[in-house]
């Protein structure tokens, strides 16, 4: 069971997007096709794929909270995630560093539910993953609402893929992964809808960045993260935006290991971000989105 021994008053920064995709087990949350592809669009040196563990060292020297988690897409990708048992146990270990989030498969339907339930319940997730395109489903299909309502009801955030995406780019098809899935207008829907329910729309979602500003600037339980991108590449209208009407609306991430957290820091500070703002994206913008501050 997960509790938190995090001191957030002495970390720098909180990021809200890291992936762990491998378990103790040795089983990846992907097949070997799409690891490969991915490793390639990201140019990633070989191995960079990191254990809870050695994720929690990393962040531990740069004095940086993590939130970690992994994607259950075994519906839209034909493949078992990696265990988020594990993920949760190894984030336990490391609970001075690392906050676990869940994932469901959104066509599971009613054990979808119950998963939810389960691991807020049993393992003390604080948060929900979900990546559209991966797990080939639209948000806003109302046949999804039961699990919005579950995580709502037990008051973490859910955190959702919006934009294209890295994942299969350069393959036949891209791997079946489907980029509309993952416009962030469907998320509008959700955030209406669930006005109780925290929404975090993950990375600059490019094509639909304008949708995303106005999405966030909308509707109060709506943020964007940053990850996924580095800084030197955020659309302009979107780094106007987060020192102006998103200064609370916008969380530092990276998306490790695909984003290492020295480049993605060290690219932001060339950026011309109001110096007041800064606290708020690294730390206490996330704070808010956790639940830990009012």
């Amino acid at each position: 069971m997960y509790e938190y021994g995090i001191d957030f008053d002495a970390v720098d920064a909180i990021d809200v997007h890291t992936h762990v995709e491998i378990d103790s087990h040795g089983h990846k949350a992907y097949d070997d096709v799409l690891v490969d592809a991915t490793a390639k669009y990201f140019k990633m040196p070989e191995g960079i794929t990191a254990s809870v563990d050695a994720l929690a060292d990393q962040y531990r020297r740069h004095n940086t909270a993590a939130v970690v988690f992994t994607i259950d897409a075994r519906h839209g990708m034909r493949h078992d995630p990696n265990s988020i048992e594990d993920l949760v146990a190894g984030a336990a270990r490391n609970n001075d560093v690392l906050i676990p989030f869940g994932s469901v498969d959104p066509w599971q339907g009613r054990h979808a539910v119950h998963r939810v339930h389960e691991l807020v319940r049993d393992y003390g997730v604080k948060g929900f993953k979900f990546h559209p395109s991966m797990q080939a489903f639209e948000p806003n299909d109302r046949a999804h609402y039961p699990i919005y309502h579950a995580i709502a009801e037990a008051g973490v955030p859910a955190l959702f893929h919006t934009g294209q995406t890295g994942m299969g780019a350069g393959l036949p098809g891209g791997h079946r992964i489907k980029l509309r899935y993952s416009d962030p207008m469907l998320l509008d829907d959700v955030a209406a809808d669930f006005p109780e329910l925290t929404v975090v729309m993950a990375h600059p979602a490019v094509p639909w960045v304008d949708s995303q500003i106005a999405i966030a600037g909308h509707k109060a339980n709506v943020y964007i993260d940053l990850s996924g991108w580095s800084p030197r590449y955020f659309p302009p209208q979107l780094v106007s935006a987060m020192g102006r009407q998103l200064r609370t609306k916008v969380l530092f991430g990276t998306d490790f290991p695909y984003i290492q957290i020295d480049r993605w820091r060290r690219d932001f500070d060339t950026l011309d971000v109001d110096p007041t703002v800064i606290p708020l994206i690294y730390k206490q913008n996330a704070l808010k989105v956790l639940g830990l501050s009012s």
